[in-house]
Formats: structure tokens, sequence, C-alpha cells
């Protein structure tokens, strides 16, 4: 094929993604403010910041990984203009998506004492225990929203969670203003007042998604009427079977990055917050990736649907290419502000904390340089996954995700980080490990599959 056959797609590509893009990149953006906000009182609060949330990662990454499962079919069913059968797959998806939030919020509770049992600065740990207390019980709404999120962008409505993601934002900014600092009358909580706004952000997300799925002629009839104890076994069945090895999938990947977080506590609370910087970084670029992952689990899900293999291959490979120019994009933006980007979340007016913060953002700068090498492998593993979701196929990616990420990536992070003189640097390079492991292997799984599907269909319309 003649590469205009592939930049052709481009148009409609940037359509679909950019609201996801937008939408995710506001998920991000509300631990962009908190880090900033929080990183405004000082170094062992934002490294606070730090440890709470790599208890939430590794949660969400578990409810958020989950409820892509609800995007295949809800495409599939989309594509065959079939109801019930999209209404079907979202209900049981909503349902087990609410059981699972409820789930994780307890095993939360439940896991909070192992930070006094990780090698944590003491101070850090001391912050973040109240922080952590408000913002696992955002995770529930937050999970019941991924499952409307998901089935919104089924059905390629994918404008309207960015909608609530920016309504949310506005909410988080101001309460943080107000409860973090004590503005506007409100005391002042320091971090505590972070998790107030992360929490109320995300119950408001949830209300603003289904009222404007409400209001929407084509949503309208899936979002209302939801009998949601009346349940298929079958159908519980088929979403269990996508949802749990997609949870898997992006807990691994999490994981590691979770794991990243507690191995710079070990080497302190300087390292922590650089980790803390760079990881919230390179996971706003990210969100550009996991966009085109969505638009590759949709347009890839319609195309299975049709059974158009030929157009399916044609589709994925024009995301591959655009994500990955993309990818090059922000790999360049790294190089260039890596010593620019740490000092936005750090507060040099404050002489107590300034030989901390000049640490830190030294730490950090060169933590981006790393980011800067994997966005490229971070890009390819992320769409082939959404890829390979949407043609349902989430068994072996899973098999390739833990190789990638925990036979590869860590042990390298953890000798390198703990037992060389690399420090925070062998950390994050087993990272990039992981990721260019990961990115190979998923990329030669959707190519070997999705030709096999072609050669197949050929196969069986000539006989």
């Amino acid at each position: 094929m003649s590469l205009s056959q592939y930049t052709r797609e481009f148009k409609y590509n940037f359509k679909l993604a950019v609201p996801v893009i937008l939408g995710m990149l506001g998920h991000t953006v509300v631990a962009l403010v908190d880090n900033i906000m929080v990183g405004q009182i000082g170094t062992a609060e934002l490294a606070a910041v730090s440890l709470g949330n790599s208890f939430m990662f590794i949660a969400m990454s578990l409810g958020i990984g989950f409820s892509t499962a609800i995007t295949p079919l809800v495409a599939e069913a989309d594509a065959e203009d079939n109801f019930d059968q999209g209404k079907s797959s979202f209900k049981h998806g909503l349902f087990l998506c609410t059981v699972l939030g409820a789930f994780l919020v307890a095993v939360i509770f439940l896991a909070k004492p192992i930070m006094y049992h990780m090698g944590q600065p003491a101070e850090v740990v001391a912050l973040a225990m109240p922080y952590l207390n408000l913002v696992a019980v955002s995770l529930f709404p937050l999970i019941v929203f991924q499952a409307f999120k998901q089935f919104s962008d089924g059905l390629s409505l994918t404008r309207y969670p960015m909608y609530a993601t920016i309504v949310a934002n506005l909410v988080n900014v101001l309460l943080n203003y107000m409860f973090i600092f004590g503005k506007f009358s409100a005391p002042e909580l320091g971090i505590v007042g972070a998790a107030i706004g992360t929490l109320a952000s995300r119950v408001i997300m949830v209300l603003f998604l289904w009222y404007l799925l409400y209001k929407n002629n084509k949503a309208h009839l899936f979002v209302v009427g939801i009998k949601l104890f009346q349940l298929s076994k079958k159908m519980l069945l088929k979403v269990l079977k996508l949802g749990v090895p997609s949870a898997m999938q992006m807990f691994f990947e999490v994981a590691i990055f979770t794991a990243a977080i507690w191995l710079s506590g070990i080497l302190g609370k300087n390292p922590q917050a650089a980790n803390q910087i760079a990881l919230n970084m390179s996971s706003m670029t990210f969100m550009v990736a996991m966009g085109f992952s969505v638009v590759a689990m949709i347009r890839v899900g319609n195309q299975k649907g049709l059974q158009r293999f030929d157009d399916l291959r044609r589709i994925a490979f024009s995301i591959f290419l655009l994500s990955t120019i993309m990818a090059i994009v922000f790999a360049l933006f790294f190089i260039v502000f890596h010593q620019a980007l740490p000092k936005i979340y750090l507060d040099y007016e404050n002489i107590a904390e300034l030989a901390d913060n000049t640490e830190v953002a030294s730490i950090a700068a060169t933590l981006l340089l790393i980011a800067a090498v994997f966005q490229i492998s971070d890009t390819i593993q992320v769409v082939a996954l959404g890829a390979l979701r949407g043609m349902q196929d989430v068994m072996i990616p899973t098999v390739i995700t833990f190789v990638a990420y925990w036979m590869v990536g860590f042990p390298i992070s953890y000798y390198l980080g703990l037992y060389t003189d690399y420090g925070s640097k062998g950390i994050w390079i087993g990272l990039l490990a992981g990721l260019t492991v990961s990115g190979v292997l998923l990329f030669m799984r959707f190519n070997y599959l999705s030709k096999k599907l072609k050669n197949d269909n050929q196969s069986l319309q000539q006989n």
C-alpha cells in the first residue's frame, strides 16, 4: 500500500483521538494540579502525595484496565447495529465495574498499614496516611465513570468523557486552592485539601457524563432503564473473559511504575519527589498514546464486526504511524526542556527548601531524558494493546506484558537502582527495558494475528 492510504486515515483518527486524549489528560491534570500545588508546601508533602498515589495507581490500573472490555464489545455491536447486544455489554460491564470499584476501595483501606513496612521516610508516611483515606474513596466514582466512558467511546462518542473531565478539573482546581491553602474562608488542610478536591471532582465527573449521555439521542436508551441486577451468566463471563486479562495487562505496567516509586522512596524523599515529577510529566504524554490506543480499539472493533480485515490492518497501521510521529515530537520536547520542566513543580523562593529543591530538579531532569527515549516504545506497546483488544485478543498480550515488565524490566530497575551508583537513573533504565520489550512483542503479535485473520477470511470467501 502507498503511504497516502495510511495518511488519509489521519484526519478521522485525530477526530476520534483528540477528545479521548483531552479526557485522559484531564485525569493526569488532576494529579498535575495536586503535585504543583502541594509542591509549593514542601518536598516531603510532594513525596507523600507520590506514596499515597502509588497505592491508588495499582487499584486504578485494575479498574480502568477491566473497564476497557466494554469498548470493543460495544463497538462491535454498534457496527452490527445490534442495540440489544450493545446495551447488554454495557450493563454487564457497568455492574462488574461497580462491584470491582467497591472491592478495590476496601482493599486499599486494608493495605494502608503496609506503608509502615516499606522502608519509606517516616515523615512521608505520616503525611500520606490521611491523604490516602479520601483519595481511596474517590476510586469508586472513578471506576464507575470509566464504565460510562468506555461505553461512550464504544459508540464513538469520544467528546462526552472529555467534557465531563474538563468540568471535573475546574472543580478540582478551585477546591484545591481553597482547602490546600485555606482560601475563601476554607480551612487550610494541606495535602488533605488536595484529596478533598480529587474526591469531589470525581463524583461530579460521573454525574455529568451520565447527563450528557442521557441527552444524546444515540446513547439515551442505553443509559436509562438499566436493570443492573438482571444479569446473564453468559454475558458476565464474556465481559470477564475480556476484562480480567485487560486489567492484568494494565496492572503489570502500572505496577512496575509503582515499584519505581517505592524503590525511589528507599533512596530517599528527594529521589522519590524527583521520580514523581518525571512520572507525572511522562504520564501526560502517555495519555496521548492512550488516546490513540482507544481509537485503535474502537476502529479495529468496528472492522472486526464488519469482517473487513484488509481495512482493519490498514487502519491499525495508520494509527501506529500517527502515534509514533507524536511520540517522536514528545521525545524531542523532553530532550530540549528537561532542565526547565522540573522547576514548574518547585518553589525556589523557599530558602529553607532550596537545597532539596535543587537536588530534586537535577534528578528529575536526568529521568526526563530517559523518559524521552521510551516515548516511542511506550506508544507502540499501548497502541498495539488497543488494537489487540479491538480484536478481543487478550490472553497472549497478558503473558507478554508480564514477561516484559516483571521478568525483564523490574529486575533491571531493582539491581541498577539499589545495588549500583545509577540510583534513580537505574530504576528508569529498567522501565525503558520493559517498555521496549513489550512494544516489540505486542506489535509482532498484532501483525501476526491480523494477517492470520485476513488470510483465513480470504480462504473462507474463496471456498
